[in-house]
């Protein structure tokens, strides 16, 4: 890991390199990988290290910036095909053909879960003992929809025994939303999560959102969520800021 990259880890709001790993305390054996939107091929509103297939951009500058990626883990990604949904697979299922899914897990060690965001919420998840990990893609409607629950029940560990990491999405200071997204929300506690900002707007925190849930279902070891993909505009892809745009990729997956 170059110096700029190990920097990352303690002064999160500095991103200048290609990627980061999660800072948590995960066991020794869960590795991770977290892009930023710097040093791949892509040009103009995807430069540089788009990963998206699916967003426009040239495929072949997506496939070269997937292999730089891939340099990076030494198991097969397993991309999905994400529709902000509630599916959660089995990672070695989306391999070859990425299944239309929004999350998935692994206990083989043979490929790594991955989610691609450019401001949903990319969860992590592993268990103490090291031998499941999972990825979820968690856009405000697939919280709504039960994504993490149904990631958390798939994984097949104790909640208490599991670890969650929120890598980059966007923030409160620059996520509004309309009653909508608020009534998708009914747990009482979640109000606490938008804030009322006039005209039927709120500004809405989807990091203490999904943090909500996971509590809810008994996950307390939970970390990350540092990060704005709007406002941090050197360092990620946002949709909600450009529109047009590429995609970073969180991965996770256990070293034999």
């Amino acid at each position: 890991m170059s110096h700029s990259l190990s920097q990352a880890i303690h002064l999160p709001n500095v991103l200048s390199g290609s990627y980061f790993v999660a800072n948590w305390h995960a066991p020794k054996n869960v590795k991770t990988l977290i892009t930023t939107r710097n040093g791949g091929v892509s040009q103009g509103v995807y430069a540089s290290l788009n990963v998206g297939a699916h967003v426009g951009d040239n495929p072949d500058h997506v496939a070269r910036n997937r292999a730089l990626v891939q340099q990076n883990v030494p198991v097969p990604m397993a991309y999905l095909n994400q529709i902000h949904s509630a599916e959660v697979v089995r990672a070695t299922d989306s391999l070859h053909v990425p299944l239309n899914a929004d999350a998935s897990w692994d206990n083989t060690g043979k490929v790594a879960c991955a989610v691609m965001t450019a401001d949903c919420l990319p969860v992590l998840f592993c268990d103490c003992a090291g031998t499941v990990v999972a990825a979820a893609h968690a856009g405000w409607r697939g919280l709504a929809n039960g994504v993490l629950q149904n990631t958390v029940a798939a994984i097949g560990v104790e909640p208490v025994e599991l670890m969650a990491y929120f890598a980059p999405a966007i923030s409160a200071e620059a996520f509004e939303v309309g009653e909508d997204v608020l009534d998708s929300f009914p747990l009482d506690k979640a109000k606490q999560a938008f804030t009322p900002i006039g005209h039927g707007k709120y500004l809405a925190d989807i990091y203490l959102l999904a943090k909500q849930i996971l509590q809810h279902e008994g996950v307390t070891q939970i970390s990350g969520g540092e990060h704005c993909t709007v406002l941090e505009r050197d360092a990620f892809f946002s949709y909600r800021r450009n529109g047009q745009t590429g995609r970073m990729v969180s991965a996770i997956w256990l070293e034999n």
